[in-house]
């Protein structure tokens, strides 16, 4: 009998979870090459999840072309090249679509929710103005946001599961 192939129970696997990207970029730390800021400023939350699907996609393209050239120098007999890797991790990432890796706008919008009930991060009370294009009215404003000393304090295994803490 055959067994078909998917995810245990939590979805498929990433190479690092939303919340810690969330709470390592609002820190400031800069997780996975994506810009390093000021956490007492924050972020807007649109640039939180700009930054996070960017680092999802260069941590999958890593992964591809990490794969692609230990296959490549197995069947050639030969050391594995670091240049080869960032030369093939550029070419799968500029052929990615963004919409292919990590979830949509508006999940990480309830998601982002979802920390703001826990009190894990604020808003920082900064505002800037907001449009879509020239022709139509001017969007809402974006609202900076930043950890909470709770956010700071929350366990690790809090801000994997951060629907485990909000709903037991």
């Amino acid at each position: 009998m055959a067994e078909l192939l998917r995810p245990a129970r939590g979805g498929f696997l990433r190479p690092f979870g939303c919340g810690w990207f969330i709470r390592e970029f609002l820190l400031g730390y800069g997780p996975s090459g994506s810009p390093s800021i000021d956490p007492e400023v924050g972020a807007p939350q649109s640039d939180v999840f700009y930054f996070y699907k960017r680092a999802l996609m260069r941590a999958t393209a890593v992964d591809q072309a990490t794969r692609m050239e230990e296959k490549q120098a197995r069947r050639e007999k030969r050391p594995i090249e670091p240049s080869n890797i960032e030369r093939l991790a550029e070419q799968y990432l500029s052929r990615m679509p963004y919409k292919s890796r990590g979830c949509r706008f508006h999940s990480f919008v309830v998601y982002f929710s979802n920390l703001q009930r826990l009190h894990w991060v604020e808003s920082t009370g900064r505002e800037e103005p907001s449009s879509f294009q020239d022709h139509y009215p001017p969007g809402p404003p974006r609202r900076y946001f930043r950890l909470t000393d709770a956010g700071r304090t929350a366990p690790e295994t809090a801000w994997a599961n951060p629907y485990r803490s909000l709903y037991g």
